[in-house]
């Protein structure tokens, strides 16, 4: 592709255009195309399963680790899987042109919100071909054009799966430029689509840090993002010791290379001795390599002493870091200069400090008494998500068909004047 600029350019304009008439489709258009897709995807597995064999066979010999290869590859249960994921957003409430608030004003006039989508998104991701149908059927859904950039190595299996959205947008009469999937491996594509605000509303990148960093940068669009996920645990010295086991160790070791994996565990001094030898030896019969402040070393002898950086790393493996504090206010103290925003959890019988912890951390995910794995939007009954915000403005926390529209004032007069 000679002249990325001028292609990425018709790529836009197709979206803002086909944007328009998404934005008016009704539920039934677009559930019906999710329906189609999802058929189509089924109908199409042999297609589907020969493309991503050429990229794992290209993965192979240019040395992907296992962790990508995996997360490339394609089989019956994860096509199977994408089918069901449509029809699971097609199942979900349309959250376009639903009114709330709507009150009377002391001029007579009604005011009130409607929800509406956000125009044309652009997703910037790696590996998992699967994003596409998720990301597609999110964006279409709520009733936004898509423009998916995935990652190279899965150009093969992309496409693939683009073919069968087509199809499905065209069996319920939806623009095919509704969802763009890149046709190019070349990352200036991606340059061009950061820059693009006249085509495109919100660009979402799902990925490493250093993609994520350099899209933020980049940007010439508002992006919805969160770099890392260097998510809390802390256990009060009036905490249930079992429960407290239970979500340390669950929100650890249920999955390692996820963004709401627990990093950093931070314990009362009144309670490290009665919890931290029975964790420690859980941790360890499943291979958690354990880096702890002087105290924690203390109680537990084969602990590693952790060094400053260990408080602000995002480890995505069987590590963890572990810090005594005084009490609730330097646990927060700890979480607030350490955290990513992500997600934090206490874990306490005391009502007061649980009220406290939910007021004053400030992350996109706050619990009680819950492990930090539930930061997710399907755990959340969102029905499916595109991704985490650790950002402040618009959508925070898990981004599902809501976090994909926003919302205008409406009001309904008649005949008012203002005197």
């Amino acid at each position: 592709m000679s002249d990325i600029k001028q292609y990425m350019n018709d790529v836009g304009r197709r979206a803002r255009e086909a944007s328009r008439l998404v934005a008016r489709a009704d539920s039934g258009a677009k559930n019906g195309a999710l329906e189609a897709i999802a058929s189509a995807i089924e109908t199409n597995k042999a297609a589907l399963l020969e493309a991503n064999g050429k990229d794992m066979a290209a993965g192979r010999a240019s040395g992907l680790d296992a962790a990508l290869l995996d997360r490339l590859e394609l089989n019956d249960a994860r096509i199977a899987g994408m089918a069901e994921g449509l029809r699971q957003i097609a199942a979900l409430p349309d959250p376009v042109g639903g009114i709330a608030d709507m009150n009377y004003v002391p001029s007579g006039i009604q005011v009130g919100k409607m929800r509406v989508p956000l125009g044309v998104v652009g997703i910037i991701y790696e590996s998992r071909p699967n994003v596409t149908a998720d990301a597609a059927g999110l964006c279409l859904k709520s009733g936004n054009a898509a423009i998916l950039r995935g990652g190279k190595e899965a150009i093969h299996s992309n496409q693939a799966i683009a073919q069968c959205i087509h199809a499905g947008l065209e069996a319920a009469d939806l623009p095919a430029a509704a969802v763009q999937v890149i046709e190019t491996t070349d990352r200036a594509a991606v340059g061009e689509m950061i820059a693009m605000p006249e085509y495109v509303d919100v660009i979402i990148p799902r990925g490493g840090k250093g993609l994520i960093e350099r899209i933020s940068a980049d940007a010439r669009v508002p992006v919805i993002k969160h770099l890392d996920g260097i998510c809390h645990v802390y256990i009060d010295d009036e905490a249930d010791l079992e429960k407290a086991t239970q979500i340390a160790f669950n929100a650890k070791t249920h999955r390692y290379g996820v963004c709401n994996a627990m990093e950093t565990l931070l314990v009362a001094e009144g309670i490290a001795e009665q919890v931290l030898p029975e964790l420690a030896k859980m941790y360890r019969e499943v291979g958690v390599e354990l880096r702890g402040c002087t105290t924690t070393c203390k109680v537990i002898p084969d602990c590693i002493a952790a060094l400053a950086e260990d408080w602000d790393t995002e480890y995505l493996a069987p590590i963890l870091s572990i810090r005594v504090v005084k009490d609730i206010d330097e646990a927060m103290a700890h979480i607030s200069a350490h955290n990513s925003a992500h997600t934090e959890t206490i874990v306490t019988e005391n009502i007061t400090r649980a009220r406290r912890f939910l007021r004053e951390v400030d992350s996109s995910s706050v619990m009680v008494n819950a492990s930090t794995r539930f930061a997710d939007g399907f755990e959340y009954g969102l029905g499916a998500e595109i991704g985490i915000s650790t950002d402040k403005f618009h959508a925070r926390g898990p981004v599902g068909l809501e976090g994909l529209t926003s919302q205008k004032y409406v009001v309904l007069g008649d005949g008012h004047i203002r005197v």
